[in-house]
């Protein structure tokens, strides 16, 4: 397609035009049509980045209705991309806001939506049931709105007819993945009947989707002809309408259906068109690559098909032998051969899905049986004649050669033959609707396996068990417990399968009659297929190999995430068993793989590569796609290296298959159920096979049971948070006890973590962590209970809303430091839908002292709940703090506030920053101040809002006010004036004491106001952080701080152009300083002179300060030396920031810099060394020397502290300096680094009461930041020093403090 078409061009110039307007309304809705229009061409990427654009501007400058159209695309283009859990959060984004504005037609779209990517996270997963459970809700709800919409259309819109089709779809692909295909069949049928009784066109792309997926239902029933015919229409409508890529699927979906019929020739001829329609799309290679893939397939078919008629042949032969051979001693060998040439042609029918030819030749393998009077072969051949049957659908012959398998079995008392006709059984019964029998066939099955120490079967029973609990009965609980009991035995079989190859499965006949057989049949004939194995793969033959080598050989396949056409037959067992058969095995417990359905508004795109899903699963297609049939899904034992067949890709419906995803293309209904055995692939169970520190799994024994936890979001850079980890075990070990257990909402406490004998500490290297773990477990010791009652009702209240439990939230909930009244659930990814459990279990619980949701992505809907929450609670009064800040509300949150009477009495904090109020809040705010007796402080920063609105704050205010702290920083414009008016009414207010204006520039009339209310108020903080006050208006604003009855604790006056002079006369009124605790001057040129003030300020006695924050001060590290020195006689400070202040000293120094260094005697006394020590000659000679070559870029002076958030003004790192210039300097400064590394390392040992120190950005190298980390060790912080040093960020700290990760808008005093 041309990339640079007339429409693109000029919506591209369009876009650009409303940008430079400042037109945002028209720039967003521009780059919505250009998103619309890469998505149209299948650049989905591009288009992604275009819908991002319109979603930032909608969300910052236009109202919250607009978002909808958005929300809904960029959720379209994740879920085609199969980015699941962003497209789940703009999905329920667009259903939250559809639900605000009352807008049944977005609500039913976004419905749709959020089923199709449910159901497509369902089919990716082998347990996850709150996707299923979720799927049919969306779906269900979308189909009552489009039968509301269609009633009663609103006005100027369609008849919704068309959603209203595109809902039966939905959900009758839904059925069938479910395997209620007659349930699909009717649902299906009822969408063509509902379009021919509305007299819908014939080329409508609704009409299509049904098309396509009854064609997929009648295939799975066998019933060629109307599957023949329901494609074809759906290829002759996208045909016509223009479709390629439904065109595409559709003859991928017609070629399968010759494929599945042996009709080899003509199912290339579908593939080859659908190559060629797929080759004319763009970025369609994923979609070209699988069919190729197809192609191969069949090609590797008629191989086949071609092997299993010369063998026919052969067994025609051997059946004229057998004729001479009547009476004689040769007759048994003859059987045997026959026999063995049954087993190889069963085998080969099983891998072309030939089932009638497989009947056939089971059945003459019966009689053989007979005449061989093995009773064991007799059982083998009656579980191929039931598969047979279980395969064309006839469903009470496959239960009879099943249950006489049974018998047979039970009759020679082996018990392995028993279990597995036991599963096969179960599947039978599930296929044919009997659930309840199927489970208790299930039970006796696992039962039975138990008792023989057969592991593998014991799995295969499991897993059909989970999926009965799980998808027939709805039961949570005992589906949980049976996955822990799955992985529990996965883990301990898991590395011995691994290890094994397939070819070493054996026949069953003795070793002389197996030579025998091999001597006498064709040059190299395969035994009893019962093995499953190739001719090619076998070597030596035995009778009397257990039944479960061969069930061993086929769970491995699916461990490697191959799609192919299986070599080994697949036995009478579902793909929800695995059965012994004589002619085949399959992998037992694998969940039916189909291709996906979709959606009701366009093609969900099938290309995206399934290869990082577990086996046993299908890519996805749009709406008319259901994808391949189980056949391939189940084929297990392809694997034989000389077969040549482990790559064959299965042959799909119109999604075809990656060549990582195995599956097969014919399978009974029941195959949907089994459960596949690589659930978890490597990396889930151990950290040994993950590549780097992300994705890896780690496995802790706590107790009796092993705990899986992913090392990712216990990360801190290359280290491993031991603590993170302890509060995620504690979790995940609460949410698998059982109900009884659980409800009691006792959690562990877990102090002690051990791995190879050693205690872990607080952070772990990754890679030493990995070396002492190995292949095995963490072990945890509980060191008590804790009861955590609202976890306890929030997990209830997932279960009720089918939603899955948020682990981010539930380790918030777990923090053993607070009180189950402080509910602090920050930067949990929470929005409006998935709060939901929460605040019905808030509702339940009732008492909330503190409740902290910031950092999350809530709109207005989730303050509507809240509201009713507090009212419900019958708390009148008892202090309460609420946190929004940094969310998605809207003024309309304010106004809940506003109609919620509990909260006039109670609010006392209300920290709303962060979100998009503007002004439309004003009226709102003046009520909360008027109403709200008890509020102590309030948050608007960033908030949009103007001088109007702070106007209405400060009309509000009265005498009687108890307001103590107001921050508004970081809104404008916001005028002189209406500051002005704010101060005079905070000066009237007795308790007022702090005030919040950074990133607000103050002119000096606004800075004069200030001065009056230091002067009539008692203020104890005051942050004006890039206010640009100056020098002057800082020593005018600190002489009315810092006299009187003042007591200032806290001074912010980062970035506000403050010099030295600022610092010295500082340092001059100590004695009014003295009670001062924290103070920033970053970002302030206060030089060296300034530095060297500073460390008389800390020498001082009367010091009292705790934090100093000193970053790009352009100090020098000289200066940064005197402060870190003059803290050995500071008994008060406790955190300092002096990153970023590298440049004077570290690299080439300016002219004034030259002129302290000869005249100050400071360095060589830090340094312990004389002046007229030669490496200080040099030092001075160099820099003389180098005075007019070097040119300090002024750049660096800017220089922002690594990872620090402190600062509300960030700068561009140092550009380069001249090379020359800068190795110069380097050659002159080397005589002394070592001696200055040294020094700093002493004064840094001095510092006893300094427990976080930032020096990044000032350029030390490795060995310097070790040097200096050894010193930080030493001394009172022995045993609790720790670091975070990574390239240019240098943090020491102690055990107790953050040096990172706390957001500056959530620190607290």
């Amino acid at each position: 397609m041309v990339r640079d078409d007339p429409q693109l061009s000029a919506a591209k110039r369009a876009y650009r035009n409303a940008s430079m307007e400042g037109n945002r309304q028209e720039e967003a809705r521009w780059a919505n049509l250009i998103g619309d229009i890469f998505k149209n061409r299948g650049e989905y990427v591009e288009a992604l980045k275009w819908l991002r654009i319109d979603y930032d501007i909608s969300m910052k400058y236009l109202p919250e209705k607009q978002l909808l159209p958005t929300c809904q695309s960029v959720g379209e283009l994740l879920l085609r991309l199969e980015n699941f859990k962003d497209a789940l959060i703009y999905q329920k984004k667009h259903l939250e806001l559809a639900k605000d504005t009352n807008d049944l037609v977005e609500q039913q779209r976004a419905s749709t939506q959020l089923g199709r990517t449910y159901h497509e996270i369902f089919l990716r997963s082998d347990d996850d049931h709150y996707s299923v459970r979720n799927a049919k809700k969306y779906f269900k709800s979308a189909m009552r709105l489009a039968q509301t919409l269609k009633e009663n259309p609103p006005s100027n819109k369609s008849s919704f007819l068309k959603e209203f089709i595109d809902a039966h779809n939905n959900i009758g692909m839904l059925e069938m993945d479910l395997d209620h295909l007659e349930e699909a069949h009717k649902i299906l049928t009822k969408g063509l009947k509902i379009c021919d009784e509305e007299e819908v066109i014939d080329d409508d792309d609704g009409r299509s989707r049904l098309h396509h997926n009854l064609g997929r239902v009648y295939m799975e029933l066998r019933k060629w002809d109307k599957a023949r015919e329901h494609i074809e229409k759906d290829i002759i409508i996208c045909k016509r309408i223009g479709h390629f890529q439904g065109e595409a699927k559709g003859y991928i979906n017609l070629g399968e259906l010759h494929y599945r019929v042996q009709k080899y020739e003509e199912a290339n001829l579908c593939y080859q068109k659908a190559l060629d329609l797929a080759k004319s799309m763009e970025d369609e290679d994923a979609l070209v690559s699988q069919i190729d893939e197809n192609i191969v397939t069949v090609k590797k078919a008629m191989k086949v098909m071609a092997e299993m008629q010369k063998e026919e042949q052969n067994l025609k032969k051997l059946a004229r032998n057998m004729a001479t051979a009547r009476g004689t001693p040769g007759e048994r060998r003859c059987l045997l051969q026959q026999n063995a040439s049954l087993d190889l042609l069963i085998e080969k029918s099983s891998m072309i899905f030939a089932w009638l030819k497989h009947r056939e030749f089971a059945k003459r393998k019966k009689r053989i049986a007979n005449e061989l009077c093995d009773k064991e072969k007799l059982s083998d051949s009656f579980l191929v004649i039931g598969e047979s049957y279980q395969k064309l659908r006839n469903f009470d012959k496959a239960l009879k050669w099943y249950t006489k398998s049974w018998e047979t079995y039970k009759s020679i008392n082996n018990l392995e033959g028993q279990a597995l006709a036991k599963i096969n059984i179960g599947d039978v019964l599930d296929s044919d609707g009997n659930w309840a029998g199927a489970l208790d066939a299930f039970e006796e099955g696992y039962r039975i396996a138990v008792q023989a120490n057969l592991p593998s079967v014991q799995l295969s029973a499991l897993e059909n068990m989970h999926y009965s609990h799980m998808i027939r009965f709805d039961n949570v609980e005992e589906a949980r417990r049976l996955q822990y009991l799955i992985d529990k035995l996965k883990q301990s079989e898991n590395e011995k399968h691994e290890g094994r190859n397939i070819g070493e499965d054996c026949c069953s006949e003795t070793d002389t009659e197996g030579d025998d057989c091999l001597s006498n049949s064709r040059s190299d004939p395969s035994c009893s297929v019962k093995k499953g194995k190739s001719k090619s793969d076998r070597g030596e033959f035995k009778d009397d190999v257990p039944l479960i080598s061969l069930l061993q050989s086929n769970k491995k396949l699916p461990k490697r995430n191959m799609a192919h056409v299986d070599e080994v037959l697949p036995t009478g067992a579902s793909h929800k068993s695995s059965s012994t058969s004589t002619s085949n095995q399959q992998t037992v417990g694998r969940k039916r793989v189909r291709v996906v359905l979709s959606d009701d508004e366009g093609e969900m795109q099938d290309e995206v590569a399934c290869s990082n899903f577990e086996c046993g699963r299908l890519h996805k297609c749009p709406v008319e796609d259901v994808g391949a049939t189980d056949e391939f899904k189940n084929r297990t034992d392809l694997a034989s290296p000389a077969s040549g067949f482990q790559d064959v890709s299965a042959i799909p419906s119109k999604c075809a298959i990656s060549s990582s995803t195995p599956m097969m293309l014919e399978e009974s209904t029941s195959s949907y159920k089994s459960r596949s055995p690589n659930k978890h692939n490597a990396a889930g169970l151990k950290l040994h096979t993950s590549e780097g520190a992300y994705g890896q799994y780690i496995a802790f024994k706590i107790e009796n049971d092993l705990i899986h936890v992913e090392a990712a979001p216990c990360m801190v850079d290359d280290m491993l948070s031991i603590e993170s980890l302890k509060v995620e075990v504690a979790c995940l070990y609460y949410l698998q006890l059982p109900v009884d257990k659980r409800s009691r909402g006792l959690l562990p406490i877990i102090q002690h973590m051990r791995c190879g004998g050693k205690a872990l500490e607080s952070f772990e290297a990754i890679g030493t962590f990995k070396d002492a773990l190995g292949n095995g477990w963490v072990e945890v010791f509980v060191d008590g209970w804790v009861q955590k009652r609202l976890i306890k009702l929030y997990v209830d209240c997932c279960k009720e809303l089918s939603e899955t439990p948020n682990i981010k939230l539930l380790k918030k909930l777990y923090n053993l430091e607070v009180s189950e009244d402080e509910v602090m659930v920050s930067e949990c990814d929470l929005q409006d839908i998935s709060i939901m459990p929460l605040l019905n279990a808030l509702h339940v619980h009732k008492t909330i002292a503190m409740l902290d949701l910031s950092h999350n992505m809530l709109g207005n809907g989730t303050m509507e709940k809240l509201q009713q929450v507090f009212i419900s609670s019958g708390q009148k009064y008892g202090g309460l703090a609420l946190d929004l800040h940094c969310n998605r509300f809207g003024p309309t949150t304010l106004f809940q506030i506003c109609e919620c009477p509990v909260l006039f009495a109670r609010l006392e904090v209300l920290n709303i920053s962060g979100n998009r109020l503007t002004d439309a809040c004003g009226s709102y705010l003046s009520t909360i101040l008027e109403k709200c007796k008890a509020l102590y402080c309030l948050n608007i920063e960033r908030c949009s809002i103007t001088s109007r609105t702070v106007q209405k704050v400060a009309d509000a205010l009265d005498s009687q006010s108890v307001l103590a702290q107001l921050c508004l920083g970081h809104n404008n414009p916001i005028s002189g004036n209406s500051i002005m008016n704010l101060m005079g009414k905070l000066s009237t207010l007795e308790r007022f004491s702090e005030l919040n204006l950074n990133g607000l520039k103050l002119s000096k009339t606004v800075v004069d106001s200030l001065c009056q209310l230091a002067k009539s108020s008692c203020l104890s903080g005051l942050m004006l952080g890039g206010s640009s006050i100056g020098t002057d208006g800082a020593l005018q604003l600190t002489k009315f701080l810092f006299s009187g009855a003042q007591e200032l604790v806290k001074l912010d006056l980062s970035y506000c152009g403050l010099t030295s002079e600022y610092i010295i006369n500082l340092n001059a009124e100590v004695p009014m300083v003295g009670g001062i605790l924290e103070i920033n001057l970053g970002g302030n040129p206060v030089m060296q002179e300034g530095g060297s003030a500073l460390a008389s300020l800390l020498m001082n006695p009367r010091c009292c300060l705790k934090v100093l924050v000193l970053n790009n001060c352009q100090l020098g590290l000289a200066g940064v030396l005197q402060i870190i020195q003059a803290l050995a006689e500071n008994d008060s400070l406790e955190e300092l920031n002096v990153a970023g202040n590298a440049d004077l000293d570290r690299h080439c120094t300016s002219q004034n810099n030259l002129k302290a260094l000869e005249s100050s005697e400071t360095l060589p006394q830090i340094l312990n060394i004389s002046v007229s020590s030669p490496k200080v000659c040099v030092l001075k000679e160099v820099a003389a020397a180098q005075e007019g070559s070097c040119i300090m870029n002024t750049d660096y002076n800017q220089l922002e502290v690594a990872d620090s958030e402190d600062d509300p003004i960030t700068a561009e790192p140092a550009a380069s300096y001249d090379d020359n210039c800068t190795s110069s300097c380097k050659r002159g400064l080397q005589f002394s680094e070592s001696e200055f590394i040294q020094g700093l390392s002493t004064a840094i040992g001095m510092a006893k009461k300094l427990q976080l120190l930032d020096l990044s950005n000032n350029g030390f190298s490795t060995q310097d930041t070790e040097t200096i980390y050894t010193a930080w060790s030493l001394g009172s912080r022995s045993g609790l020093a720790q670091r975070h040093i990574k390239e240019q960020t240098v943090h020491l700290l102690v055990r107790g403090q953050k040096c990172c990760g706390v957001k500056p808008c959530c620190k607290r005093d």
